[in-house]
């Protein structure tokens, strides 16, 4: 998942900052960055990570030499590197690219740090692609140092595969606000497939669950279920008005209680696992997500109706329940109620390759039927 932090150390005055800290927590950042002697009454407006040079949960620190030795082990940074990781917290390695050695500076960072903050001076994309290149089978985050939401999206979108995340310097409170919804619509883009109805048949009663989240959902966004983590149906929210019900638009009657819903990092929940506080991920037709947190479940006996797709010549299967307001998508991203499917249709899925493994992803071979 893409985040971003927020840097709070440039404003003189510790209002100035606060309001940086204030706003940095209240649009979702993952982290901010602080002033040691800052570190303590930042703890009080709320829970959040803090970044500073010591007494936080993440300690960076910076590198920012014009000229380098030809031994980089020689480094003072790289000793207290070495020396902070058997305090066992979280580490993080700013680093100012000003040539060709400190790119390699970075990467030989990386393999000490759980955070690379990377700084551009007078480049924009090159050596941040050359890093994304070579460290993306490495366990490290790479942050991007920007001052703008566009370049934030620059950052995240960069070799297709983007920096793990952005740090936000400069303190424009309204700029905060951007990169949040930046990072929240790019969180993960995922690719959805079109299936072709080949069969509908009401089963009985069962047990369903109506996912209620602590988010207003858009008309096109819903969630991804299914009986079968390999294939993943687009259950529309009840976004839409009907002369049935009035609309719940923070709600997505997801299906039976024994399917799958996405959640963030590609894992998949059970629906009758799911509790308030948890997190799912809100999908639209184009495949953008985001997180939600959950609110409320709600797991009540109803009739169901068994929906099975087939796409690239398999086979995948849903239980809903049997009503007109519970709504797949269309190939054209338009809703279409389970009352009005019929074979030959056409809906959105989402096709995942590997088995899972306590919701993880796997590779080895699972059918599901």
């Amino acid at each position: 998942m893409k985040f971003f932090w927020v840097d709070a150390t440039a404003q003189e005055s510790w209002d100035e900052r606060k309001a940086v800290v204030t706003t940095a927590l209240e649009s979702g950042a993952s982290a901010v960055v602080v002033r040691s002697e800052d570190a303590e009454r930042a703890r009080k407006l709320g829970n959040l990570k803090l970044v500073c040079d010591e007494g936080c949960d993440v300690a960076m620190v910076r590198f920012s030499e014009e000229e380098l030795p030809a031994e980089l082990e020689s480094l003072e940074g790289v000793a207290r590197l070495r020396e902070l990781r058997g305090e066992g917290i979280e580490l993080a390695a700013r680093v100012e690219i000003l040539s060709k050695a400190h790119e390699r500076l970075a990467a030989m960072l990386a393999k000490l740090v759980d955070y690379l903050v990377v700084v551009g001076k007078d480049w924009k994309v090159i050596p941040l692609e050359n890093l994304i290149a070579e460290l993306q089978k490495e366990e490290v985050r790479v942050i991007a140092a920007v001052r703008s939401a566009e370049e934030a999206r620059l950052a995240l979108e960069t070799l297709e595969v983007g920096t793990d995340g952005v740090l936000l310097e400069g303190g424009d409170l309204a700029e905060i606000k951007r990169v949040a919804e930046l990072v929240s619509r790019s969180a993960e883009r995922l690719r959805l497939v079109s299936a072709r109805v080949v069969s509908l048949k009401q089963v009985g009663m069962g047990d369903r669950v109506c996912i209620d989240t602590a988010s207003l959902l858009r008309v096109g966004e819903g969630m991804l279920v299914g009986s079968q983590a390999a294939g993943l149906f687009l259950v529309h929210s009840e976004t839409l008005e009907s002369e049935y019900v009035a609309s719940r638009p923070f709600r997505v009657n997801a299906g039976a209680v024994h399917a799958y819903v996405l959640a963030p990092g590609g894992r998949t929940r059970y629906l009758s696992e799911l509790k308030a506080g948890d997190e799912v991920l809100a999908v639209d037709a184009e495949g953008n997500t985001r997180r939600v947190v959950v609110g409320r479940v709600k797991i009540e006996r109803r009739p169901l109706m068994l929906v099975e797709a087939e796409v690239e010549g398999r086979r995948f299967k849903t239980l809903l329940q049997n009503a007109e307001t519970i709504n797949l998508v269309s190939k054209d991203g338009k809703p279409i109620s389970v009352a009005k499917l019929k074979a030959g249709d056409e809906v959105l899925l989402y096709l995942s390759g590997e088995g899972r493994h306590f919701g993880m992803e796997v590779e080895e071979t699972v059918i599901e039927r």
